[in-house]
Order: structure tokens, then C-alpha cells, then sequence
């Protein structure tokens, strides 16, 4: 990734912000300290997703849970793993 100081940002502020566009984020550094990163939104969507609440009950009366869930096909996967038994 791409570090520039401030002035030279300055100067090629419109090539620098093209590149980002096209997925080539660049860093401004203020005294040789990185300052700020120019990504695209995108990228910035993408980091805050998993910041979202999410909402709990959401799905509730959508479908059912068997109440053997935790047994089902209990049979067939010990056959997979030991094999049927005789």
C-alpha cells in the first residue's frame, strides 16, 4: 500500500483518489506518522458489517425444530464413523 506525505497528496490528490476508486487505497502520513487511509466505501462497508446489532428473534415462527433434533440420523452417523453394526 501506497504512502504519501501530505503534499505530495496534495498535488496528486485526483490520481491518488482514481486509484483508490479502483481498489488501490493509499495512506497520508503527517510527519512520517500515518494520518489517514483513503479505501473505498466498499471496504469500509465491509469492516463495519460485523459491527451491525443484530436483531435476536427475527426468524421465530419461520420453521420448527424437531424435538429430536439432537438424536436425529444418530444411527447413520455412527455408521459412518464405526461402520454397520451387525
Amino acid at each position: 500500500m501506497k504512502t504519501v506525505n501530505i503534499q505530495e497528496a496534495q498535488k496528486d490528490l485526483v490520481r491518488l483518489l482514481e486509484k483508490a476508486a479502483k481498489g488501490e487505497p493509499f495512506v497520508v502520513a503527517q510527519e512520517g506518522k500515518p494520518s489517514l487511509k483513503v479505501v473505498t466505501v466498499e471496504e469500509v462497508e465491509l469492516i463495519e458489517a460485523p459491527k451491525k446489532k443484530r436483531r435476536i428473534g427475527f426468524l421465530e415462527g419461520q420453521f420448527s425444530v424437531p424435538d429430536n433434533f439432537d438424536t436425529m440420523f444418530a444411527e447413520e452417523i455412527e455408521e459412518m464413523f464405526y461402520g454397520k453394526s451387525k
